[in-house]
């Protein structure tokens, strides 16, 4: 969204070690923490941030893991003894948590391994999509996750396997857990069917979306489909004309009414009197009370 104050501490920790002891001296030092990804989902507030926030910009690796099934998936990869196994024989893809998600689509297209299709378009890292389940209509996050890393408010790191975390819409189901990284369950397939369907649903999210202008996706989640009469936050938002609504230079999208865009000089307190602005008038007009899909700090 390109607004938000500065923090008043940044970590940048290179590695699920590094991010590790980042987190635990953050606390030694009384520092609340915050993690950042890739804030493709996230609102911060003007003026200065208080506590640490540490950023995940250079966990990026990706990789396969080394000797099929067995042994640690996270800690193998290209230095490990034991090369990978055939593609078609081990479709695994392990990432630490600052791995982009476009990037993570375009390796399995390269690999012919299909799981990731629905994510094309989809910007942000793997950490924030795991946390917070992203993805659409057509596959979730979840659906390909076979193993997390995590760590918790004590320092301990942890691998959860899917059964363990019962992920839901837009939400990964990890409380305050860290995502450090995954290890992602592929299909093999034919890399030319793979790079079509990606470039499809890239095509499509192009159609509808404002992809091209700063924003933080969608703003709000969608209803219960019982009480909205079968609508999404964003047919409701259209709904009410509130299309073109602005606060300052936040406006909500004409291409996608549960979007807010940053035409340029927007602040931060805008933006959250814009959402305040949405949700009062789709409250009054259909007696749906939409809920925050987005992530506001503090």
């Amino acid at each position: 969204m390109r607004v938000g104050g500065r923090a008043q501490w940044l970590l940048e920790p290179a590695t699920p070690e590094e991010l590790r002891a980042a987190l635990c001296a953050a606390r030694e030092q009384g520092l609340s923490a915050r993690v950042l990804g890739g804030g493709a989902n996230l609102l911060i507030a003007d003026g200065e941030l208080p506590g640490c926030v540490i950023a995940t910009d250079r966990l990026r690796r990706v990789f396969r893991p080394g000797g099929g099934e067995g042994g640690d998936a996270f800690e193998a990869g290209p230095d490990a003894r034991s090369a990978p196994a055939p593609r078609e024989q081990d479709a695994r893809l392990v990432a630490w948590c600052g791995a982009s998600l476009p990037g993570l689509v375009r390796r399995a297209a390269e690999l012919g391994w299909s799981g990731l299709e629905c994510l094309a378009g989809v910007p942000g890292q793997l950490g924030g999509g795991v946390a917070m389940n992203a993805g659409g209509s057509q596959g979730w996050m979840w659906d390909v996750v076979e193993l997390v890393r995590v760590i918790d408010g004590a320092g301990r790191v942890r691998d959860l396997a899917r059964a363990q975390c019962d992920p839901r819409y837009r939400d990964g189901n990890l409380g305050e857990l860290v995502v450090a990284g995954a290890v992602l369950r592929l299909r093999p397939d034919d890399p030319a069917a793979v790079r079509e369907r990606s470039n499809e649903h890239l095509r499509r999210k192009n159609e509808v979306q404002p992809v091209t202008e700063a924003s933080s996706g969608c703003i709000f989640k969608n209803p219960d489909p019982e009480l909205a009469d079968g609508r999404t936050a964003g047919r409701l938002i259209d709904d009410c004309g509130l299309k073109g609504l602005a606060r300052g230079a936040a406006v909500v999208s004409a291409k996608h009414a549960n979007f807010i865009v940053n035409r340029g000089g927007a602040r931060a307190s805008d933006v959250f009197a814009l959402i305040a602005d949405v949700r009062a008038r789709v409250l009054e007009t259909s007696g749906v009370a939409l809920a925050l899909e987005v992530r506001t700090w503090p």
